[in-house]
């Protein structure tokens, strides 16, 4: 086979992903996996079992591209349930298969080349890719540790007349951060000044804990009309390989976006939207145990891994918590994490993983260990940890 065959340089020159690379080395020293972050118990049979019976009892046949209905007027009713948010389920929902998707159809349905999106770093690693397929160029605005705040100064002097776009992930993988209203007024006032579009990846709107507070971009004076707020069923719900997102914006914004959505996936199964319709619908207590649960997980891994020697940052939202590796004698968050998963048996991520490599100040002292696992596996992993330390 011709070996010199065409490529798209913008995934093929990229390294594989930090997450096959470290379950693989989990894999294959048998240590439990804290980096890759999906939970490991599904969520509520009841949601299981209403996306069973309507598997069975079909018709299985292509969901409207925008959606099923059905889906689109839960997702509505949750946004006024949560946010007061007054949302058409007909012109401004659109549901996409996962987030990740999303994301893409966003990226794809609104930018074209020559247009500068703004990411700040760290940042989720599907977010650059994604953007400069379309031909766009990512600017890079780094969040400083230990706080990780948006800094006004350091946004405005990423911004040119080029820019078309600002990308936002609150609650924050891999950090753990809640945007401060503080923060949040300052992307707005930067957005509507330069006349942007805010992206809002918002998948762990629902997990954010005690002390802390969600509150959607979108709800700010004269930001919904520039506004895509995506959220996830997998995250909300502990069900990621149900691939269930949904988009929320203004009319003009989501038709873009929902004509790249139909040539990329048109459609998601209609079984599994029916089933995160009706999980939609859960009471408050449903939230409350959810996200209390996951809490007392953060509590279990955070103090744990103190008393290991780590330091660690404390986790207002998502189930990610950081630590600080130099308190145990290390400088290298990748030497780190391949030395505790051969070592120690216990698996977690570099957080200079997401980071672009053309970032001149990319912090290399900083690992993401993953808490929505259960308790007996933190447990020994920490176990494992104060052994080897």
């Amino acid at each position: 086979m011709d070996q010199n065959l065409p490529t798209n340089p913008v995934f093929s020159a990229r390294p594989k992903s930090i997450f096959p690379t470290m379950t693989a080395l989990a894999r294959q020293y048998d240590a439990i996996n804290l980096g890759q972050g999906f939970p490991d118990e599904d969520g509520p049979r009841e949601i299981l079992e209403v996306a069973a019976e309507a598997l069975l009892e079909g018709p299985n046949q292509y969901a409207p591209i925008e959606g099923i209905p059905t889906l689109r007027q839960a997702v509505a009713e949750d946004n006024k349930r949560f946010y007061n948010l007054d949302i058409n389920p007909d012109s401004e929902t659109m549901i996409c298969s996962g987030a990740t998707e999303g994301l893409a159809s966003v990226f794809w349905g609104l930018l074209q080349p020559g247009d500068e999106v703004i990411l700040f770093a760290p940042f989720y690693e599907c977010y650059a890719p994604q953007i400069e397929a379309t031909g766009a160029t990512v600017k890079y605005v780094s969040l400083q540790p230990p706080e990780w705040q948006v800094s006004a100064d350091a946004l405005e002097a990423a911004i040119t007349s080029k820019t078309r776009m600002i990308v936002i992930n609150t609650p924050h993988n891999p950090l753990g951060t809640v945007m401060s209203m503080e923060e949040l007024e300052i992307i707005a006032g930067a957005a509507r000044h330069h006349n942007l579009v805010v992206v809002c990846d918002e998948v762990y709107e629902h997990l954010v804990f005690e002390g802390s507070s969600h509150i959607p971009l979108m709800t700010l004076p004269g930001m919904f009309e520039r506004c895509l707020r995506i959220g996830s069923a997998g995250k909300s719900f502990s069900l990621t390989g149900f691939r269930i997102g949904y988009i929320t914006g203004p009319d003009p914004l989501i038709t873009a976006v929902k004509k790249a959505h139909q040539v990329t996936c048109f459609s998601a199964p209609v079984p599994l939207q029916l089933a995160v319709a009706h999980a939609l619908q859960f009471t408050d207590d449903y939230y409350q145990k959810f996200t209390s649960e996951m809490q007392q997980k953060r509590d279990l891994l955070s103090e744990g891994l103190r008393s290991t020697g780590l330091t660690t940052f404390d986790a207002q939202g998502t189930y990610f918590l950081i630590c600080d590796i130099t308190s145990v004698g290390f400088e290298d968050d990748v030497t780190f994490c391949e030395t505790i998963t051969k070592e120690a048996g216990v698996t977690a991520v570099p957080v200079s993983a997401f980071y672009d490599p053309s970032i001149s100040d990319i912090p290399r002292h900083f690992a993401r260990f993953c808490f929505c696992k259960k308790h007996d596996v933190l447990k020994a992993a920490v176990q494992r940890l104060t052994k080897y330390f």
